[in-house]
């Protein structure tokens, strides 16, 4: 899979479609620290140990790097930056149920934004899946070459990871 690079300084503004979600019950912040074990439970189970392992170097930033969509006290999706390279966003993921409605965009935005505050002008998306999805979501494009990348020789058991 290949890495994607985005421009941080040209981030689409969904501060609209967020409110809109916000009105149907979704809501998006930080994951906070005595939330560790929750969230890394959930990445687990729905998305396998690697992704988990990935959040849970999130918590070990200050602020904590990682983003959760939660809907009725329930978490629904999560995105995470800057857990295996500085300047990387990822692992994120909506639980299936929950996508086309726009959440992975808005956690996606709020992860850019926090790098961006953070002082960098461009962020990589490290070992895509969806490529279509960060195209159309923020105008990412392919960084030749990339792939195995960052990722080249993991140790990995086939587990739940996408």
């Amino acid at each position: 899979m290949h890495d994607m690079l985005v421009k941080l300084y040209e981030l689409p503004d969904e501060q609209e479609r967020k409110k809109n979600l916000q009105e149907q019950g979704f809501f998006f912040r930080r994951a906070l620290a005595p939330e560790l074990n929750l969230v890394t439970d959930w990445v687990q189970h729905h998305f396998g140990k690697l992704w988990a392992s990935e959040a849970q170097v999130s918590f070990s930033r200050q602020p904590v790097s990682c983003y959760l969509a939660i809907f009725e006290k329930q978490i629904i999706g999560f995105a995470c930056y800057e857990t295996t390279c500085r300047g990387f966003f990822g692992p994120t993921a909506v639980l299936p149920e929950f996508r086309k409605k726009g959440i992975g965009k808005i956690l996606l935005l709020e992860s850019l934004k926090a790098l961006r505050e953070m002082g960098y002008g461009y962020a990589i998306i490290g070992g895509v899946g969806p490529k279509d999805f960060y195209k159309r979501a923020v105008r990412a494009i392919l960084i030749e070459g990339s792939n195995p990348g960052i990722y080249k020789g993991l140790l990995k058991n086939e587990d739940k990871l996408q």
